[in-house]
């Protein structure tokens, strides 16, 4: 699976200097989708997922910083409040490079979050930020904002276990084969589709600096850190706030601890929330043509595309 050469690529300066790497696929006449990943992955591990929509749309990708093409920053800056700004460097940026249009975001889980946030917190007016030739739609691919069934103190306490075993992850392997061979026997990655952990393997992977092997892109300090941001911040996300349609594609609610909107935004009663059957949180990579579809329906029906 040979992901293309952009045709396009820009690199954003945020705050502290580090760089978030910014790549144009897709039709560059087509309505304008971006994309953003996953904690702990990458936007290129996407591919069977976004290559669907090359043909119709403009595809804008990038990682969050400290995964995938950006280098490895510090461990302090790695927080969703910084994720936040770093958001809107990026929409200024998409804007100043690729020129001005309106943007449909399509984000997967910590990226949908942080997407959602980013419009709505830190007492910044969104329509300020994004709404003149900004988002014109949201799709939030399974945000992890809250899980059926589970209390605020649970959801904070599986949180915290998540980060503890995500600390105990190992983080250097000998070969791409090896890692690929403990991707097979995790549960977590059941369910994905063909192909994909050979490109999990090659997409948060980067040789290691004393070239004895290979080592994760985000390290598990840095994904574990973002899991105990998680559970503070799940509780801010407003739904109310957001200045444009917001679509929620989530994972099947009948599997365990399956991400839904909260029943106070309405989303879960209305057309603004579906879920894909036999799906777990991990929904674009295990059945990315069912999620492609589903993301050009939304469009479609609502005029978008």
């Amino acid at each position: 699976m040979r992901i293309p050469k952009p045709l396009s690529t820009c690199a954003v300066r945020l705050e502290d200097d580090s760089m978030i790497m910014l790549r144009q696929h897709g039709n560059p006449t087509g309505p304008r989708l971006i994309l953003s990943h996953g904690n702990g992955l990458s936007i290129d591990l996407y591919f069977p997922f976004w290559s669907l929509l090359l043909h119709e749309f403009e595809i804008i990708i990038h990682d969050v910083r400290n995964h995938g093409w950006n280098s490895l920053g510090s461990l302090q800056n790695h927080t969703i409040k910084t994720f936040v700004r770093d958001q809107r460097r990026v929409q200024e940026a998409i804007d100043a490079h690729f020129g001005a249009k309106p943007k449909i975001g399509v984000y997967h889980s910590l990226a949908a979050m942080v997407a959602i946030l980013s419009l709505t917190c830190n007492g910044k007016a969104a329509e300020e930020t994004f709404c003149e030739g900004g988002f014109k739609a949201l799709i939030l691919l399974d945000p992890p904002i809250c899980m059926r069934g589970v209390s605020e103190e649970a959801f904070y306490q599986l949180a915290e276990l998540a980060a503890a075993r995500t600390r105990r992850k190992q983080s250097r392997f000998e070969s791409m084969e090896e890692f690929e061979a403990r991707v097979g026997n995790s549960s977590r990655f059941a369910r994905v589709a063909a192909g994909v952990p050979h490109l999990l393997a090659k997409t948060t992977l980067r040789r290691s600096a004393d070239g004895t092997g290979y080592e994760l892109r985000c390290p598990p300090e840095y994904e574990a850190q973002v899991f105990e941001c998680v559970r503070d911040w799940a509780r801010l996300v407003n739904f109310r706030g957001v200045p444009c349609p917001v679509k929620v594609i989530g994972s099947d609610p009948s599997l365990p601890y399956a991400y839904v909107p909260t029943l106070e935004h309405d989303l879960l009663r209305g057309p603004g929330y579906e879920f894909l059957d036999g799906t777990t949180h991990l929904l674009p990579l295990e059945k990315p043509v069912e999620c492609a579809a589903a993301v050009c329906a939304y469009l479609q029906q609502d005029n978008f595309a």
